[in-house]
């Protein structure tokens, strides 16, 4: 496919997905749903990728839903917005949440609406000093969706996801990071530096073991403790069999950097 509002490139391990309509702060239409369908399909298909990275170009990371894209003319139906969201927004969540590697967001600028809840769908998120938060929704008279209502109270609590559902006020790069929202807020001109470090990082690591980290850590939200524990033990025994298990005891006795090989 020949894309027209995204860039997708793969070096070092890291695939990188650019969101690339800045003249709209890179905001969803029908054509980008279609090119992360098939950018996301490329990145499982690719057993180089070791890394999944999501940025933004331009001024901004996500506004969202381009609204321009759902204009009814007077007198019209009203769109079906749930179609909407199972055939676009709930796949494009689920699919990364699902990728057996992990997933950094680098926040370059607003995440307004569903473009905050893409971010918030990544494992790893960085953000701009500059950056802000938005649960948009309220203010068009809808609810968070793109795992906004699942995401939001897990990570701030229910007060403060309350606060940010039905006020939709913007909430800053460096408040999100002190609210547990993301992983960390950086100046903005580290943001590259420190997002290409932290890729570096991971797509050098045991990349089986991490994908079994992120189904340990995703399953506890649903499972009582006599279930999580006899879930750490099915994947522990999963990890131990892996070629990067034995990479990285041999590396430890014979006192060397590991090589792991993400299998």
């Amino acid at each position: 496919m020949d894309y027209e509002t995204i860039d997708y490139a793969v070096a070092g391990g890291v695939a990188r997905i650019t969101l690339n309509r800045p003249e709209r702060l890179n905001s969803f239409n029908t054509r980008m749903h279609e090119e992360l369908r098939d950018a996301l399909a490329a990145v499982r298909a690719d057993d180089s990728v070791r890394v999944l990275l999501i940025t933004g170009a331009g001024r901004g990371f996500c506004a969202g839903q381009d609204l321009s894209d759902r204009a009814v003319a007077p007198g019209s139906e009203a769109p079906d917005l749930g179609a909407s969201i199972e055939r676009n927004y709930n796949p494009l969540i689920r699919g990364l949440r699902d990728l057996e590697l992990p997933v950094v967001c680098a926040v370059n600028g607003v995440a307004a609406g569903a473009g905050a809840n893409l971010a918030l769908a990544c494992d790893l998120v960085l953000a701009a000093r500059s950056a802000s938060f938005i649960q948009a929704f309220c203010r068009i008279g809808l609810i968070p969706d793109s795992g906004g209502t699942w995401f939001l109270p897990r990570r701030v609590g229910a007060a403060r996801a309350a606060g940010l559902a039905l006020l939709g006020d913007k909430l800053s790069a460096e408040q999100a990071e002190s609210w547990g929202l993301i992983w960390r807020c950086v100046d903005d001109a580290a943001l590259e530096s420190e997002t290409e470090a932290l890729c570096g990082h991971l797509a050098q690591q045991p990349t089986r073991g991490l994908a079994l980290v992120k189904r340990a850590l995703q399953a506890s939200w649903s499972n009582d403790l006599d279930a999580q524990l006899d879930l750490e033990r099915d994947l522990q025994r999963e990890a131990g069999g892996t070629a990067d298990y034995r990479e990285g005891v041999a590396a430890f006795l014979e006192k060397r950097p590991p090589r792991f090989a993400g299998r």
